[in-house]
């Protein structure tokens, strides 16, 4: 794609606390870098999500507190742990990993991510106890999920079922290979015809700008986690726009402009 002269790539700006909740989050944080530093010991969250982890980063900024780190249990987590481990402090893993098999479903349909994600939490658990859930693609009857470490021997417990199928639990040193290689995520290239968040996300989902409009307004359109509000609203690189029911995509790279004045973007869709 030919881009032109102008490289300059505009991104988001941090967005601070939207409510209660995530301005506890960031308090919550800044308390355990005190902690941490104070008597020289690892602190560690329960997973937080991408918006979450933002909070935490900037929260950790604001403590002055630099050893840190977000892990989920693979590279390409999505749900991660904010790891606080003081200099010459031991380092715990703050998290685990449990095996899910469904047994013969007969003519039962296999548990799925939401089976799987409803049947530990009705457990009593936390949704902060669990991070991702991973189908295994070499057998649709077998998910991996990562959760804090403390929590593995109670779900391989007392998890007996998701759906309407039995299951059997069993705690694994680590996930499978493949699932700790990073993937390449094929990136495309289109121009629109402005940075509006409809031109954008219609460009991304091969759509029309009214469609992508009607999505918007029907409150089913976050980016970066938060709801989109207006269809005018800017875009910015590296923004994930998730639209419900309908996929996950993010912007990858802004370019310059073509002869007809539109703009190139990069994108992927997860």
């Amino acid at each position: 794609m030919a881009y032109s002269s102008d490289t300059t790539t505009p991104v988001r700006g941090f967005i601070p606390p939207q409510n209660d909740e995530e301005r506890r989050l960031m308090r919550r944080v800044e308390e355990l870098c005190r902690v941490a530093e104070q008597r020289g010991i690892p602190r560690y969250t329960g997973f937080l999500s991408d918006r979450e982890q933002v909070l935490a980063q900037a929260a950790c900024h604001k403590a002055g507190f630099a050893s840190m780190r977000f892990w989920g249990g693979y590279e390409q987590a999505e749900r991660k742990v904010l790891c606080l481990e003081p200099e010459d402090a031991w380092q715990e893993e703050p998290v685990g990993y449990l095996k899910l098999m469904a047994m013969s479903a007969g003519d039962k349909k296999l548990p799925g991510h939401r089976d799987y994600l409803g049947a530990i939490l009705g457990l009593g658990l936390d949704r902060v106890c669990l991070g991702d859930l991973l189908q295994d693609p070499e057998n649709p009857a077998v998910f991996y999920a990562v959760a804090l470490a403390d929590k593995l021997d109670f779900i391989a417990a007392e998890l007996t079922g998701a759906g309407r199928c039995p299951v059997t639990v069993t705690a694994e040193e680590t996930l499978p290979e493949r699932f700790l290689q990073q993937t390449e995520r094929k990136e495309q290239d289109v121009s629109v015809p402005s940075l509006r968040a409809d031109a954008v996300l219609a460009a991304m989902m091969h759509t029309s700008r009214t469609r992508a409009a009607e999505y918007i307004t029907a409150g089913k359109v976050e980016i970066n986690h938060l709801p989109l509000r207006a269809a005018h609203e800017s875009v910015y690189a590296h923004d994930i726009f998730t639209v419900h029911g309908a996929g996950r995509y993010q912007v990858t790279r802004i370019g310059g402009k073509s002869r007809k004045d539109r703009i190139f973007i990069s994108f992927f869709q997860y």
